[in-house]
């Protein structure tokens, strides 16, 4: 199963070329498709009578484990990342805005908008298991380690494509208050899956002769893939190629802000709040299957770990454990269906003088990782202040994320071209535990 590991990290560094996404640009006093990605109400506050975007990426890896200084040393990924007791969560998103175009009209405004996203996850590893997998238990002190999971323990990655249809209008307007309301419709065009759980996870792992058994084990396992994911995880091409599928989902964002303008700046006061993606989409592929099992290993039975060493692919996984005989099938579809990651968005933005402003912004998830049919997402909350003309912005967010902890990072803004990154300073000065980078390129028409 080592290879069902290292790829998480390997696609990382292939990617960099580009889980708050474009942080600190998502609040820019400059509004456009950006801002209404976190808002769709922020259409009705467009800059421009027409805007244009031409591409958006945004690429964010963060773990609780590895800093970025670990990385340059001499140790293993393997050994870093399952060292200790705490569980292991390492969460890699790609999130790529394709074209897309926004316009107003009198008190509305219109966007279609076109993304592709790709997300590879572990989500609470017990860092014993991983290390008994990936390397035959060596840093175990002892020559045993029990095993006394109470949650879901998850190996997850997807990919989907997302075309959405965005309107908002001004709800009421006064000469020094504005109030908009928005909302989003998404079409989605579901890629590819895979879902290894393990729920309750009980038992003991005993290392002899450089080889690591599991015995005495109890557990509630999800095995679940669709298209090239469940194949191989580490075939890199097959993941660009499955973004989009068959248009098979629908989802839904809504939103309201309240302004409080400035006639010569804009505005003294932007904020708002919002709710996304709510709903989910149905995987289907000629190679599609979802299973529960109940995993028993008793008396003197055992399983030897090693097997998983150098599998590649979900479907050798569950194999493996079905031929051991130590899974018993308690259902299993072909299609199955996976709730998109819904979050509540707050943010308010503030002038302090005409120049200078500052944000706050907030995500809270409202679902549960855990859950075998839920994509993840983070809780994150940034701070950012602003320097900010016409035509040329710098910023610096400051998060705290579920995650990684606190990270700072350092954004610029000219014209319609932005570059940024959430974790560019505290990767320098500190060990930070994330590394993000985002740019793209958007353009206005017209006054507003």
């Amino acid at each position: 199963m080592k290879k069902l590991i290292v790829p998480f990290f390997i696609l990382s560094c292939v990617c960099t070329f580009a889980q708050e996404h474009f942080s600190g640009i998502g609040t820019s006093k400059r509004i456009g498709i950006l801002n209404a990605n976190f808002n769709p109400a922020e259409l009705a506050n467009l800059n421009s009578k027409m805007e244009v975007n031409l591409f958006a990426t945004s690429i964010n890896i963060s773990n609780n484990k590895i800093g970025v200084s670990d990385i340059t040393g001499d140790e293993d990924f393997e050994d870093l990342l399952f060292k200790g007791d705490e569980p292991v969560n390492l969460r890699f998103d790609v999130e790529i805005a394709g074209p897309g175009f926004a316009f107003k009209y009198k008190k509305m405004g219109f966007a279609i908008t076109s993304k592709a996203y790709g997300k590879l996850n572990l989500v609470d590893i017990d860092a014993n298991i991983g290390d008994a997998i990936a390397n035959n238990g060596l840093n175990s002190l002892v020559n045993f380690t029990t095993l006394n999971g109470n949650y879901n323990q998850r190996l997850v990655g997807t990919t989907y494509g997302e075309l959405g249809f965005s309107a908002a209008r001004s709800l009421w307007e006064t000469d020094k208050y504005k109030l908009n309301g928005g909302a989003t419709f998404k079409l989605l065009f579901p890629g590819s899956y895979a879902n290894f759980g393990a729920d309750q996870f009980q038992g003991t792992i005993t290392n002899v002769g450089g080889d690591s058994f599991l015995t005495n084990a109890n557990a509630s396992v999800n095995v679940a893939y669709s298209g090239s994911l469940g194949s191989s995880f580490s075939d890199f091409d097959g993941y660009s190629d499955s973004v989009f599928g068959s248009l098979n989902g629908f989802a839904v964002d809504f939103g309201g802000t309240f302004t409080i303008k400035d006639e010569k700046n804009g505005y003294k006061l932007n904020s708002g709040i919002s709710v996304r993606n709510i709903g989910g989409m149905t995987f289907k592929d000629e190679n599609n299957s979802s299973t529960n099992y109940n995993l028993v290993i008793q008396g003197n039975q055992s399983l030897n770990l090693s097997q998983f060493e150098n599998v590649d692919s979900l479907q050798e996984v569950e194999q493996i454990l079905v031929d051991s005989g130590f899974l018993t099938s308690t259902s299993s579809s072909e299609d199955f269906k996976v709730k998109l990651p819904t979050v509540l968005n707050a943010y308010a933005d503030m002038q302090v003088i005409p120049t200078l402003y500052v944000s706050v912004f907030l995500q809270q998830k409202l679902t549960d990782d855990a859950k075998n049919d839920q994509i993840t997402a983070q809780n994150v909350v940034t701070l950012t202040p602003r320097f900010s003309l016409k035509h040329f912005e710098v910023f610096a967010p400051l998060s705290q994320t579920e995650i990684a902890g606190f990270n700072a990072g350092i954004g610029f803004r000219v014209y319609g071209f932005f570059i940024g990154s959430g974790s560019a300073f505290t990767a320098l000065i500190n060990d930070s535990k994330q590394a993000d980078f985002y740019f793209g390129y958007r353009f206005g028409m017209g006054k507003s």
